[in-house]
């Protein structure tokens, strides 16, 4: 049974896991000390994570989103993001993300009702000390997402 949970103290226990969605650990603790981390847990096991950070102005913004390996495809990220609209949705209007332009992570947030809403260019080349690369595509910009939040679920702030 897969269940999600706040994780306080010890956030570093799951680095591996936060470095399958953002490969630099530098650009990870950037955001982990602000953010909140939840984490999924199948049976115990820890099989995937998330951050989140108030952005200010009512908009929240997925900052990482990471699933082990033998666990993707299985509809986890996709209850990640209904779990995150379900939990905030009151407290805040939208969620935003941001991506590099990968025929497998764009497809999934528009999949999820993301819409594309800005480009910052070069974001990959002067953030990080050596190449991203994912399904073959070296990432040089950031695609910006996002999504409008309901105001009648949740108001977890």
């Amino acid at each position: 049974m897969r269940a999600i949970s706040e994780v306080c103290d010890c956030k570093e226990k799951y680095m591996e896991l936060l470095l399958l969605g953002d490969e630099q650990e530098e650009m990870i603790y950037k955001y982990l000390e602000r953010g909140r981390l939840f984490v999924v847990k199948d049976d115990g096991y820890a099989c995937a994570v998330f951050v989140i950070t108030d952005e200010g102005d009512f908009v929240l913004e997925l900052k990482n989103i990471a699933v082990s390996e033998q666990y993707q495809r299985k509809g986890i990220g996709q209850a990640i993001i209904a779990y995150i609209e379900n939990k905030f949705s009151g407290a805040f209007k939208k969620i935003t993300v941001g991506t590099g332009d990968s025929p497998l992570t764009v497809p999934f947030y528009e999949s999820c009702g993301f819409k594309s809403c800005g480009v910052i260019k070069n974001f990959f080349i002067d953030n990080y000390d050596h190449p991203i690369i994912e399904a073959g595509v070296q990432f040089c910009d950031m695609i910006c997402f996002e999504k409008e939040l309901s105001v009648n679920y949740g108001t977890d702030r």
